[in-house]
């Protein structure tokens, strides 16, 4: 099994930059890290994107042009060049695991390597050598049967017990999409399950530690992350998304994808009204000439249209958490973002099927910025959240490996002239 290899972090003068490649749009935000939990916008650029379907790249070419009129916008309007970036992945290929790994810490504290060697061993339990690691996040210790506790470290025992969370993807999806970035002239600082950095973005602490599942509805995918006791416990993914909306109603409309898309953002709901039947929408037939071919149909053809692919799509992420051990009777909280739940109606197909009161999610910690406002950037924004804490404790870290390299050099030093 390889690792998809994570460089330590390059985060030049405190900027931070987060590159969302998705299925309908990539998005660019610069930002300059001004405290934990805290950061200032510099500059934002996206861009439609082209060669990404389901989250897989199905034609570099469009996708390397996309990253780069995305990233250019950002650059120009913050006024500095970025070399390194934060991705997300996302797609039906990423796999969630949860492993349960034991190792003697008899005789000493427990301290950082015992934690090292928990997640290596929890990275050999797992045989299958087609899939690379793309996260290996420790979710829970227990010290000689002692439960609950958040950081062993400095502690004594016998026994430890590490809970370990594994995101797993095909190593050619992630190949193709770091070569786009590389053909970008950009360098991968880190990547980031898309429904991990949106969770990162749109839940209070409280809703992570309680126990809150964050889904991220977008073109082509609809992805999901459950948080509990602050840590990500599972995520998962399911082909279907906003794309499929509109492809539906192309289809059964005999009308061009942009009308259809149109449609649905100005007259769509997956809630039928009782204004329905009277209120009537224009329709372009696909191949007549402007003016010509127009047809009429009730706005309750639109929503008998809408309506069952919403549902669908919740279905099936309803089974999966289902599948996955996730007790929706639960107090679990439940959000909504992404470009998809934008859609009217969408909120209370979720509420009625899931079983649970929903709450629409915008990226936290941003203030009044325009960009807080928009669902849409939530995984944008939530990569740079990522990268931030990453940051934080590579600079928190900083004066102990100094001082540590310091030492090191005049051991060497005395050893060499004795």
């Amino acid at each position: 099994m390889l690792e998809w290899t994570r460089r330590q972090s390059r985060t030049r003068g405190g900027i931070v930059t987060g590159l969302d490649i998705g299925s309908s749009k990539v998005c660019c935000v610069i930002a300059q890290i001004q405290g934990e939990g805290s950061f200032e916008i510099l500059g934002v650029g996206h861009q439609l994107s082209k060669g990404i379907k389901s989250g897989i790249v199905i034609d570099m070419d469009e996708v390397v042009t996309s990253i780069v009129n995305a990233v250019h916008t950002a650059e120009k309007m913050a006024g500095l060049t970025i070399r390194d970036v934060m991705i997300s992945v996302n797609g039906a290929h990423l796999k969630s695991i949860n492993f349960a790994v034991e190792l003697s810490v008899s005789g000493h504290a427990i301290d950082e390597a015992d934690i090292r060697r928990a997640l290596f061993q929890a990275r050999q339990a797992d045989k299958d050598s087609d899939l690379q690691i793309l996260h290996n996040i420790p979710t829970g210790y227990i010290l000689d049967g002692t439960k609950g506790i958040r950081d062993p470290r400095g502690m004594y025992g016998d026994r430890l017990r590490v809970a370990v969370h594994t995101i797993l993807s095909k190593p050619g999806a992630l190949y193709n999409l770091s070569t786009c970035v590389a053909r970008s002239h950009l360098e991968i600082s880190g990547s980031i399950a898309a429904a991990y950095a949106s969770g990162l973005a749109c839940l209070v602490e409280d809703e992570r530690e309680l126990g809150a599942i964050l889904i991220d509805m977008g073109g082509s995918t609809t992805s999901f992350a459950v948080f509990y006791e602050g840590q990500l416990q599972y995520t998962g993914c399911v082909p279907l998304g906003g794309d499929h909306v509109t492809m539906d109603i192309a289809r059964c409309f005999l009308t061009t994808l942009t009308h259809a898309e149109r449609l649905k953002t100005l007259h769509g709901s997956a809630v039928a009204s009782v204004s329905d039947e009277r209120e009537t929408i224009v329709v372009p037939l696909v191949g007549e000439s402007r003016g010509e071919g127009i047809n009429q149909m009730p706005r309750s053809a639109l929503v008998a249209i809408i309506r069952p692919r919403i549902e669908e799509t919740f279905e099936h992420i309803r089974t999966r958490l289902l599948k996955a051990g996730v007790d929706l009777s639960q107090g679990r909280r439940i959000v909504l973002t992404g470009g998809g739940s934008q859609l009217a109606g969408v909120r209370e197909i979720a509420s009625l099927i899931l079983g649970k009161n929903i709450r629409l999610g915008r990226p936290l910690s941003l203030g009044s910025s325009e960009i807080s406002q928009n669902a849409s950037f939530s995984t944008c924004i939530g990569l740079l959240s990522y990268g931030q804490a990453e940051y934080l404790a590579y600079l928190q870290a900083m004066p102990q490996n100094w001082q540590q390299w310091i030492v090191a050099k005049f051991k060497s030093f005395f050893k060499y002239i004795w």
